[in-house]
């Protein structure tokens, strides 16, 4: 990063910006299980498989404070684990562009 010129990282910075504002607003903080449970009835087909399911919940992690848990209902979770996995694209360009800043601000320039 510290090879490229400054005009260059502002340049980079920018394209990252506007990759942001192609986010519209769809995406969610957490992490999908996916889960099967043994019902315990005898002769269930569960018995000798994986259990009844999938099932699937959320779990999202806040600093000092109890994870919370929600669970998704089967017809939505294509556009949770789409909003999930936009978040994560949302977190690395963030990432990116507070990189590209730092860098500039090292060599003393305006950012």
């Amino acid at each position: 990063m510290n090879t490229k010129s400054t005009n260059a990282l502002r340049k980079k910075r920018q394209q990252l910006l506007n990759k942001l504002n192609t986010i519209d607003g769809k995406f969610i903080r957490g992490s999908i299980t996916e889960s099967y449970k043994k019902c315990g009835k005898p002769g269930c087909k569960c018995e000798n498989g994986i259990g009844h399911g999938p099932k699937y919940a959320m779990t999202i992690n806040f600093p000092k404070r109890k994870p919370e848990h929600d669970y998704i209902p089967l017809e939505s979770i294509a556009l949770v684990k789409e909003y999930v996995t936009t978040y994560h694209q949302f977190k690395v360009i963030v990432e990116q562009i507070c990189v590209i800043n730092r860098e500039i601000l090292k060599r003393r320039e305006e950012l």
